[in-house]
């Protein structure tokens, strides 16, 4: 009797190790494989691409490296010498053609004030022509004015936003390209964190979930919230080859990595102490309203490991 009572309790504490092994192995399963987390996080920012509207020497870069500007700032300043001038052309031409409407005005109104028939109408109709042709001229002449003092005010290029200057390579002598970008403005409003979570992570995302942010060096947890999750990713399969076949990448059914989908995240708060910089790397974990790694149950975690052998192995 003895002999069969310590069998039947060393029988169970076996089976209660194995028991509490599985438990450990399935929600460490879960923990790493299934849970809605992933350290393949990355920081992204906007960059506003500057380019000048006009074309022409630099004379003068007023800005530094990685300095920070406001909105409407001078960047730098190309040579005005040409578009003053055209300023210049441009009254002279406005100033020309107001006298000959204005001529040509008092002329309408000398012959329309003939009485009788020393003046006809149709020649009467044609002066009144002439000037309302002038006044066009006129009106054309002032808009080239316009136009000219536009582009005399774009030689000096501005920041369209608030930001800090980047990856400046720019120096005076340049030439500078209308409508080629030379200078790069961060948006230091725009920070963001795509979070690269396996597909089978995502279903257990929604817009909205609460997410914890850890940046590798720096200690004090950022927070934030789920913006949008992506819908599509690019595949190899999808390319042809030149004879517009289509190219398929060899697999091995016996395993499959899971896809990543990005999954953008948006900062609630940016600390004033923190350098944040776009490329760094961060943790990204979806956690609850306690700030706590949300995770599923026990039960949930034993389905999701079996699902997930199946899936690690091609089977349906």
């Amino acid at each position: 009797m003895l002999s069969s009572a310590h069998r039947l309790i060393r029988l169970t504490i076996t089976i209660s190790i194995l028991v509490v092994a599985a438990v450990v192995v399935v929600i460490l399963w879960d923990y790493y494989t299934a849970s809605p987390w992933t350290r393949n996080g990355q920081v992204r920012v906007q960059v506003a691409n500057i380019a000048p509207r006009v074309s022409g020497q630099i004379l003068h870069v007023n800005v530094q490296d990685n300095q920070p500007v406001h909105r409407g700032d001078v960047l730098y300043e190309i040579d005005p010498f040409d578009f003053q001038v055209a300023v210049d052309a441009a009254k002279a031409k406005v100033a020309e053609r107001k006298a000959d409407m204005e001529f040509k005005e008092v002329q309408a109104e000398w012959r329309k004030a003939i009485p009788g028939v020393a003046v006809s109408q149709e020649e009467k109709k044609q002066y009144v022509a002439l000037a309302q042709q002038a006044a066009a001229q006129y009106a054309s002449a002032q808009a080239d004015l316009r136009q000219a003092t536009i582009n005399l005010d774009r030689t000096k290029v501005r920041s369209s936003l608030d930001g800090i200057v980047t990856n400046l390579i720019m120096c005076p002598g340049d030439f500078a390209t209308a409508g080629v970008v030379n200078m790069h403005v961060i948006d230091t409003s725009s920070y963001w964190i795509d979070g690269y979570f396996e597909e089978t992570k995502v279903h257990d995302l929604d817009e909205g979930d609460l997410v914890r942010m850890d940046l590798m060096g720096y200690h004090d947890p950022l927070f934030g919230h789920i913006e949008s999750i992506t819908r599509g990713i690019a595949s190899n399969n999808a390319l042809v080859n030149e004879q517009g076949l289509p190219t398929v990448d060899p697999v091995y059914t016996w395993v499959r990595l899971a896809q990543r989908i990005p999954v953008r995240v948006k900062i609630d708060k940016v600390p004033d102490d923190l350098t944040l910089a776009a490329g760094m790397t961060a943790t990204v974990t979806v956690v609850s309203e306690s700030g706590n790694r949300r995770h599923r149950s026990t039960q949930d975690a034993f389905q999701h490991f079996g699902d997930d052998v199946r899936h690690l192995f091609g089977h349906k």
